[in-house]
């Protein structure tokens, strides 16, 4: 559904698993930062608000959005993390480098998700103004930390229900 017709923040709080017990990492964009902040904190705090832990949530920051596939790859490989959570803001330009910036980031989390056996969430806006990406994070959109941490919950208790039929 496009993000137009939705707030990203709104979604029915029973149908997301406690993440207690669950172990977190976020990698950040320090690129627009004041974006990339705003959607941390939802992030953060969605966490927070499902039962994660604190010392459970890893934060770290990298440059920019196409740095965000490396150091998510560090998390899952130096840290032991049920999912990770990329967040990046990607504001088009009048070059083509927000197309390739946009295709690297995209292919670099899919290609993580395909590789590790964890979790990897794609936090990353890409919008045509700084408008669009404030509106979407925290604004009258909601933010799309919130939905992103929402999702890697929600797919790491996906990854332990499979854990424990592969048990049985």
């Amino acid at each position: 559904m496009a993000t137009n017709l939705k707030n990203l923040s709104d979604y029915d709080i029973k149908t997301v698993p406690s993440a207690k017990g669950m172990k977190f990492g976020i990698v950040t964009s320090e690129w627009n930062s004041e974006i990339t902040s705003a959607l941390l904190k939802g992030a953060h705090e969605t966490l927070l608000k499902h039962g994660a832990k604190e010392e459970n949530i890893l934060r770290k920051y990298v440059p920019g959005s196409v740095e965000l596939t490396l150091g998510a790859q560090f998390m899952a490989e130096y840290a032991d993390l049920d999912a990770v959570i990329c967040l990046g803001c990607v504001i088009q330009g009048e070059t083509k480098h927000f197309d390739y910036v946009c295709q690297s980031v995209t292919h670099g989390i899919t290609e993580l998700n395909m590789h590790y056996n964890i979790p990897f969430i794609f936090g990353v806006l890409t919008t045509n103004n700084q408008q669009q990406a404030k509106d979407r994070a925290g604004g009258k959109h909601g933010n799309k930390g919130t939905e992103a941490a929402v999702t890697a919950i929600k797919m790491a208790q996906l990854q332990l229900e499979m854990e424990d039929l592969e048990n049985e």
